[in-house]
């Protein structure tokens, strides 16, 4: 018995409907049609705010890297805890972060509102900034892949355990990149990020005062650093806000000196020693010390793909009126 066309096409059609919906994908060219002058708006608001405070680069670097840790790279660490959610930046590790990153992100999404409204994600901003920002220090450039959405969801007990900590053991730092799909050599060229920065006393004053009872500094330090990592930091107890950089020879440049000064005893945390000492990553970090290109392109590579980890697309995610309150009351 023949079926008519329409009566077949009728049976099949319902099967259509509980097929999942295609999950939206990032491009380089996702805001082209919708919001044209995104890169041309985000780079006048980056160059201002970097020539007014040259520690931005350093900041919003950080504030990438503490955000896509937590389940990815979806503005989590933006929003701001209220009475009814304690928000990933009000974790003890967060309340370091330089308030110039968060300024700038501001800033971008207020002239992007004006321009697109509705349109640009707080992600999208903070991904790309941080791209901008090390290729005006003098870092690689890598593309960006667009089209994330901000998170629905920032909660401070969601931060521990994601971002690694100066004094912990290495092989519990490697597990945490690891986890993020990212290889030991990934996670030494991103390490690499702290050519720019700073780090306040606090964080490594344990190595530099009453080190022990024959040393009053950690001996791996070398000694005329050790030193005036002491008078630099003499009154950090009551200045909190003390602190020293990174790299002490080019702070403000993305290079490979952060490498370099490993190997002369110059890395300011015990992570860095470990970083330089031990046999899973020290040959990588003789690599980036002698070979920048190699660095650079390692970097951009690592760079590319952690920042499309985890993403949230679609209905995953929104874009966020303003980049530190969600939408609706939901958190």
């Amino acid at each position: 018995m023949a079926f008519p066309f329409n009566f077949l096409l009728l049976l099949f059609l319902p099967s259509l409907s509980v097929l999942p919906p295609t999950e939206p994908k990032l491009s380089l060219n996702y805001y082209d049609k919708s919001c044209p002058k995104f890169q041309e708006i985000l780079e006048r608001v980056i160059t201002d705010k970097q020539i007014s405070a040259p520690s931005t680069a350093a900041a919003t670097l950080r504030l990438f890297f503490h955000d896509c840790m937590v389940n990815g790279c979806d503005a989590s660490i933006l929003i701001s805890s209220n009475a009814f959610n304690k928000a990933e930046r009000d974790t003890d590790i967060n309340l370091t972060l330089a308030g110039d990153g968060f300024d700038l992100v501001t800033r971008a999404k207020t002239a992007l509102e004006l321009e697109c409204p509705n349109i640009v994600s707080c992600s999208d901003i903070l991904v790309t900034a941080t791209r901008d920002l090390i290729t005006m220090v003098g870092g690689p450039n890598y593309p960006v892949r667009l089209g994330r959405k901000d998170s629905f969801v920032s909660k401070v007990e969601h931060v521990d355990g994601n971002i690694a900590r100066p004094t912990m053991p290495l092989s519990q730092i490697i597990s945490i990149f690891n986890s993020k799909k990212l290889s030991v050599q990934e996670m030494v060229a991103l390490v690499g990020a702290h050519t720019i920065g700073f780090c306040h006393c606090k964080e490594f004053s344990h190595r530099i005062y009453n080190f022990s009872k024959t040393s009053k500094y950690d001996p791996t330090y070398n000694p005329k650093y050790a030193e005036g990592l002491r008078k630099l930091c003499a009154n950090y107890t009551k200045d909190l806000a003390m602190a020293a950089f990174n790299d002490v020879r080019t702070p403000n440049k993305f290079d490979n000196m952060y490498f370099q000064n490993l190997q002369k005893g110059l890395g300011l945390l015990e992570s860095d020693y470990a970083l330089a000492t031990d046999k899973r990553t020290k040959p990588y970090v003789d690599m980036y010390a002698a070979n920048q290109n190699k660095f650079f392109q390692d970097f951009a590579k690592a760079m590319e793909k952690f920042s499309i980890y985890n993403v949230k697309t679609g209905r995953k995610g929104e874009v966020r009126h303003r980049c530190d309150a969600f939408n609706s009351i939901s958190t």
